[in-house]
């Protein structure tokens, strides 16, 4: 019958009078060592796990902001059909805000109304809001 044979490393006890004796302290040490290290481990991995949240969760809110302030320019007036990639110009008045197919510039200018900012339309239906400098902007 064939003895199995374990690695002398192992072992939790010194398998020959030369080697250095396993005490149940030094046991308890190594125990609560492996345990501090894998508790610093997960917590890491965690931490990394928290922090990818956090910017999904500032990526979600941006993304809803971004929604709401679309749907606020699709109730703009508009007296035209707006297509996908053409400026379209947002002037207010009383009684609510319009586009225009007419920059601040085309109308010499001096707009009917104050000018709200250039946008365009996505594919998507989403806007994107283009820079846009009127007479008034250079003068500062």
């Amino acid at each position: 019958m064939e003895e199995s044979v374990l690695p002398h490393h192992s072992l939790t006890y010194g398998t020959s009078r030369l080697a250095p004796a396993i005490s149940l302290v030094d046991r308890a040490k190594e125990i609560e060592l492996a345990e501090e290290s894998v508790k610093l481990h997960v917590h890491g991995k965690l931490e990394v796990i928290a922090k990818q949240i956090r910017a999904l969760k500032d990526e979600a809110e941006l993304i809803l902001q971004q929604a709401e302030k679309d749907i606020e320019l699709h109730k703009a007036k508009c007296q035209f059909e707006k297509k996908a990639g053409q400026t379209i110009y947002l002037y207010a008045k009383e009684g609510g805000e319009y586009f225009s197919l007419l920059s601040p510039k085309e109308w010499g200018g001096n707009p009917p109304h104050p000018f709200k900012g250039a946008y365009t339309m996505n594919p998507d239906r989403s806007f994107t809001e283009i820079p846009f400098e009127t007479k008034e902007s250079n003068s500062h």
